[in-house]
């Protein structure tokens, strides 16, 4: 349950108040090189403290490598990643120590295991996610050698929806606005959107739009480990997503076969090619060699300043009110997580396509 993938596998530790978070990448390629600034850069953009629209959780997020690398390279052993927390503020927990809170896992965690970590929710924190970023980051580092690119944008809050296709985007500028989206008119918007809502006590939810490109036709397992699955599996894993959909996803219900059939032909490289992409990349489960494109839908943050009815581990009424340092909206920093969950199937599977040799 705390580890994911079968070739290239990771298995994540820590929680959001303890020493520290971590991961171990098992299966990553011998001779990978293994690029820290790089690594840091992915985790720098997930986080905490980058805006007024995020949590003030002030987190370096600087991390170790304790094991698996030598020379800047990676040695086909296991590759232990280490991240310290810093700015732990246990205390702001501690009064709903034996309450549960309203759409949170206080109470399915103490259903299943008996016990829980109060603060900040322990293992079911989205901290844990930045164990996450930091191995996607290896994975992109061997996709980069494939040529494949994952790049994620904000492309709903709330009722603000870019409606533009991706294509028609410079997808890069999302990294220039604090909401991460590339149209800077609507980013604007969504940031006020997000801040009116932060204001008031209250959080809202938003879409993640993600786009694979360069992925060879091939990627994939019939039947079960199909791709499409795995990718919903990956991002139905992260927290607070309610939502998956790829290709034309619920929206497609309303062609005919004859609208949305993705017709083949050879293109001057001698490629064989789809002259549109309602498959999203992915048919029979295997890519066929076509952008892929998904979309994941976050709920609004369970944590909210406001008085919500609820009970406590006795039973007893009670009101719980969020306190201490919480994202009033996911999303923005949710971006590079949607990108890690991505090149860690993407990896996987090629790693199980084919030896890797660099």
């Amino acid at each position: 349950m705390n580890s994911y993938g079968k070739l290239f596998r990771i298995t994540t530790f820590g929680e959001s108040h303890g020493t520290g978070i971590g991961v171990v990448i098992d299966g990553c390629p011998a001779g990978l090189p293994v690029d820290t600034a790089f690594i840091q850069s992915e985790l720098d953009r997930r986080k905490p403290g980058q805006s007024r629209i995020t949590t003030q959780r002030r987190e370096k997020d600087e991390f170790q490598i304790l094991s698996g690398v030598f020379e800047g390279k990676a040695q086909g052993t296991p590759v232990a990643l280490l991240i310290l927390n810093e700015d732990q503020r246990s205390k702001d927990y501690a009064h709903i120590a034996d309450q549960f809170r309203p759409s949170h896992a206080d109470y399915t965690y103490q259903a299943k295991y008996g016990s829980r970590d109060y603060r900040g929710g322990g293992r079911s924190s989205a901290r844990e996610t930045a164990a996450r970023v930091a191995a996607g980051a290896v994975a992109k580092l061997l996709l980069r050698q494939l040529g494949v690119t994952v790049q994620a944008y904000v492309s709903q809050v709330g009722p603000l929806k870019l409606e533009t296709p991706y294509a028609e985007l410079d997808l890069p500028q999302a990294e220039d606005n604090a909401v991460r989206c590339p149209d800077p008119g609507m980013a604007a918007r969504m940031f006020e959107f997000i801040d009116q809502t932060r204001k008031r006590g209250d959080s809202v939810g938003g879409v993640v739009t993600a786009v694979v490109t360069g992925t060879p036709a091939g990627l994939g397992e019939p039947v079960f480990d199909k791709l499409h699955a795995e990718l919903g599996k990956a991002m139905l894993s992260i927290n607070a997503v309610k939502g998956f959909e790829y290709g034309s996803g619920f929206a497609g219900v309303e062609k005919y076969g004859s609208e949305h059939n993705d017709q083949f032909y050879t293109d001057q490289a001698g490629r064989v090619r789809t002259r549109t992409n309602f498959s999203g990349g992915i048919q029979g489960g295997i890519s066929n060699g076509e952008d892929i494109f998904f979309r994941v839908a976050f709920k609004p943050v369970a944590t909210i300043m406001q008085g919500q009815e609820s009970i406590n581990e006795r039973g007893e009424v009670i009101t719980v009110e969020g306190k201490g340092r919480h994202d009033p909206c996911v999303v923005p920093r949710a971006v590079p997580i949607v990108e890690a969950m991505a090149a860690l199937v993407l990896a996987d599977f090629y790693l199980r396509n084919k030896v890797v040799k660099l």
